[in-house]
């Protein structure tokens, strides 16, 4: 008989061991479906770090092969309707696109948890306009704007440079629907003849004009919203408006001359999926109906990205290093088991 060496013995028994693990891990990781799992590529920031994280644990968690369709939010949509996409991972609730509601109303897509529900959208100043920055050595240049009706008395300090005399709105690019719904704004709060409506031609140029001011430490008043790598980086106060009205806020997008404004909705952000995936797809169901983050949270990842001039796949990295008691509370705990061993 052929008596292998004590060592050798143990070596192979561990193996033996190793390899039943790895199998039996293999066996837990198999995925539900036998192709990818297609997510919408959106192409603006929080929706790409969102989907960054959602894939890496679907692949490492749960053993799927995953994929994203880049494009804009319409075409997207409705690609989750005929079955082209199967998760979205930012459906704006108060203010969904009509192809969503469309593919949501034949029973194709469902709204399967909130991703986050204190987005934020609004007009700003930074805050050290309003109380200062001591550290920068910044004195307080309106300590009396709080609201958007005190901004007529304060249309020399965001002064337009190119028509002197009126401030400068920096408003959304045009063809966006907050560039209309802005609009809309200035001529209801009757600040056409103080302000001019400077509208950016990218969203890019909308964000670099805000961080060059801030950086500057020079006062600007602007439209932006959250999450965003912007709030993550720059203190901004939101102007009061009156209270949020949604038939008051619908006319605003297609009302040429508007006598009345409002606020924007704090708005609830949810994850969407197509109908047919969720069927096949349990259990990558339920770690998606638990995805839930927040908007200063997503933010600070996006703050994060610009810094370091990283990729959203990074930024999804680092927040599954420093956050996993946000990301394991999603998953069973095999499942976590196996994405911490990813990272």
């Amino acid at each position: 008989m052929n008596i292998l060496p004590t060592g050798a013995a143990m070596l192979m028994a561990a193996g033996l061991a190793f390899s039943t693990y790895t199998s039996a891990q293999a066996q837990d990781a198999s995925c539900e479906i036998d192709r990818p799992v297609m997510f919408a590529g959106l192409n603006y920031d929080s929706a790409l770090f969102h989907n960054a994280v959602a894939r890496f644990i679907i692949e490492k968690g749960y053993g799927c092969k995953t994929d994203a369709l880049p494009g804009d939010v319409i075409p997207l949509l409705t690609g989750a309707g005929k079955g082209d996409i199967d998760v979205v991972m930012e459906i704006w609730r108060d203010n969904v696109a009509d192809a969503w509601k469309k593919a949501e109303a034949a029973g194709n897509v469902t709204q399967i948890g909130v991703n986050f529900d204190d987005a934020v959208e609004g007009w700003f100043v930074p805050r050290y306009v309003i109380e200062g920055d001591k550290e920068r050595g910044i004195e307080p240049m309106a300590p009396d704007l709080k609201s958007v009706d005190d901004l007529p008395k304060y249309a020399d300090l965001f002064e337009d440079a190119e028509e002197p005399g009126k401030g400068r709105f920096y408003n959304c690019p045009a063809g966006w629907v907050c560039e209309k719904v802005n609009s809309g704004k200035l001529a209801a709060y009757g600040l056409n003849d103080s302000f001019t409506n400077f509208r950016p031609g990218t969203g890019a140029a909308l964000s670099a004009a805000i961080a060059s001011a801030h950086k500057r430490g020079e006062p600007a008043l602007y439209y932006y919203w959250g999450p965003t790598w912007v709030m993550g980086l720059y203190d901004s106060y939101r102007l009061e408006e009156p209270a949020y009205d949604q038939a008051i806020f619908d006319k605003l997008k297609t009302d040429e001359n508007p006598t009345k404004a409002t606020a924007y909705p704090e708005s609830t952000v949810t994850v969407g999926v197509n109908t047919e995936f969720m069927k096949s797809a349990p259990k990558l169901i339920e770690f998606l109906t638990h995805y839930e983050t927040s908007n200063a949270m997503v933010s600070e990842m996006l703050a994060y990205m610009q810094e370091n001039g990283e990729k959203p796949e990074d930024a999804a990295l680092y927040f599954l290093k420093e956050k996993p008691g946000v990301w394991k509370a999603w998953v069973p705990e095999k499942v976590a088991e196996r994405v911490e061993a990813a990272l």
